[in-house]
C-alpha cells in the first residue's frame, strides 16, 4: 500500500485541458454582472480526476449525469471521468472569475476565465499542498475496536492458499454490515481469486457516502459529496430487489493490473441480469484508488445509507476501501460494458461484460 497512489499519470506527463485549451492558453466565457450561468462539467479525461472551483463564488449543483437534483450550495466538487455536473453561479460584478481545476494528485492543474470582457483574464489561485491517504482510505472502517480492527483491515498478499476460508470470512462479514441483503431472494457474494494481480484486501470496507474523499477534506472549503445529492425524481420501480450481485474492485498498482475480482475481462465469465428484475449491485473497493464505475445501457440507483435511493446516476465512484451499493431496473436486452472510467484500468482489465437476456 502507498499513501501516494492517487493516479496514473501526472502533470509531469500530461497537459491538463479545458474544452482543449491548456493553463497558457486559457480558455475564456463570456459572463456579465447580474447573470446566471450554468456551466456543465463534463470528467472527459482519461485517467484524471478534478477538483473543481470558481473562488469568490459558490456552486449551485442541479443536476449530475444528466439527472436533476434538489440544489446544493457547495464551494468545490470532484468530477471524475465519465462524470457530468451542471452548476448555476451567479455573477455579482465586474471581475473576472477563475474556473479553476486541480488534479487530484496537485500535480497540475487547468483554469479559465468567466468575464464580461474577453480580454479580462482572472489569475488562477495556488493549488493546494498535495496531501497523502490516510488510514481509512488504505484500511477501512477505522472505527472498529477491538482485535478484529488490528487483524480484519490488514492487507493481505501472497494468500492463495487461504482463498477459502478468506471467501467465508467476506461473505459473513458482508451479511453483518449490510441490513439491505435480506431484501434479496437470490444473494451471490463475491469470490476474489487471489495472487499475483491482486496486492491488497480491505475487509472492514467504509460505507459513508458523506465524505468527500482524499484531498477535499479539512480545506476550509464546503465539498460535493454523493450524500448532498439527491434526485428530484425519484425511479418509478419500487420493487425489492429480487437478487444481490457483488463485486470486488481490485488490482495491483506496482504490476499495473485492475480487476474485478481478481479476475480481468478475459479469464471473466459474463455477469447475467435477468431482463425484467430490479436487482442490487453492492461495489466493494480493494484497492488504494477511486474508480468511477459505469454501467451501459440501464441506469444506477445509488442507494443511501438507510435503503432508500439517494441519486440516479450512470457512473458511480467508488472511493478507496470504500463499499457502496445501487439498483438496477434490468429493462434493456443486450450484451452491455461495465467497466472503471479510468480507460487504463479498463483496458488492463476492470471490465465486464453484462448480458440482459
Amino acid at each position: 500500500m502507498s499513501p501516494t497512489d492517487f493516479s496514473d499519470i501526472s502533470a509531469s506527463t500530461y497537459t491538463f485541458l479545458m474544452n482543449g485549451s491548456s493553463p497558457a492558453k486559457h480558455w475564456h466565457g463570456i459572463a456579465k454582472k447580474g447573470e446566471k450561468v450554468r456551466l456543465r462539467l463534463i470528467g472527459a479525461a482519461t485517467a484524471t480526476f478534478f477538483d473543481v472551483r470558481i473562488p469568490g463564488l459558490k456552486l449551485k449543483v442541479v443536476s449530475t449525469d444528466g439527472q436533476g437534483v434538489h440544489p446544493v450550495l457547495v464551494d468545490e466538487l470532484r468530477v471524475g471521468p465519465g462524470e457530468t455536473y451542471d452548476v448555476v453561479i451567479e455573477i455579482p460584478d465586474e471581475k473576472a472569475y477563475s474556473i479553476f481545476a486541480q488534479a487530484l494528485d496537485r500535480s497540475g492543474y487547468v483554469s479559465g476565465t468567466l468575464s464580461a470582457d474577453q480580454e479580462l483574464l482572472a489569475n488562477p489561485p495556488k493549488m493546494d499542498k498535495p496531501v497523502l491517504l490516510t488510514m481509512k482510505d488504505m484500511m477501512g472502517d477505522m472505527d472498529m475496536t477491538g482485535d478484529m480492527k488490528m487483524t480484519g483491515d490488514m492487507s493481505m498478499r501472497g494468500k492463495a492458499n487461504d482463498k477459502h476460508d478468506m471467501h467465508k470470512m467476506s461473505s459473513a462479514h458482508t451479511m453483518n454490515v449490510n441490513p439491505l441483503s435480506k431484501a434479496s431472494k437470490e444473494v451471490n457474494h463475491a469470490y476474489t481469486e487471489y495472487g499475483a494481480g491482486v496486492d491488497m484486501r480491505v475487509d472492514m470496507p467504509r460505507t459513508s457516502i458523506d465524505d468527500p474523499g482524499p484531498g477535499l477534506r479539512d480545506t476550509g472549503r464546503r465539498a460535493l459529496t454523493y450524500a448532498d445529492l439527491k434526485s428530484l425524481k425519484m425511479p418509478e420501480d419500487l420493487r425489492i430487489p429480487t437478487r444481490e450481485i457483488e463485486m470486488h474492485l481490485t488490482g495491483n498498482m506496482e504490476r499495473f493490473i485492475w480487476s474485478i475480482d481478481g479476475l480481468k475481462l478475459n479469464e471473466a465469465k459474463p455477469i447475467h441480469f435477468p431482463l425484467g428484475e430490479r436487482i442490487r449491485i453492492i461495489l466493494h473497493n480493494d484497492s488504494n484508488m477511486l474508480h468511477p464505475m459505469h454501467l451501459h445501457g440501464m441506469w444506477s440507483d445509488l442507494e443511501s445509507p438507510d435503503g432508500g435511493v439517494q441519486v440516479r446516476k450512470h457512473t458511480i465512484v467508488v472511493q478507496p476501501a470504500q463499499r457502496v451499493s445501487f439498483l438496477v431496473t434490468v429493462d434493456a436486452p443486450g450484451r452491455w460494458a461495465f467497466h472503471c472510467h479510468l480507460l487504463y484500468h479498463m483496458a488492463a482489465g476492470m471490465f465486464r461484460e453484462v448480458v440482459v437476456a
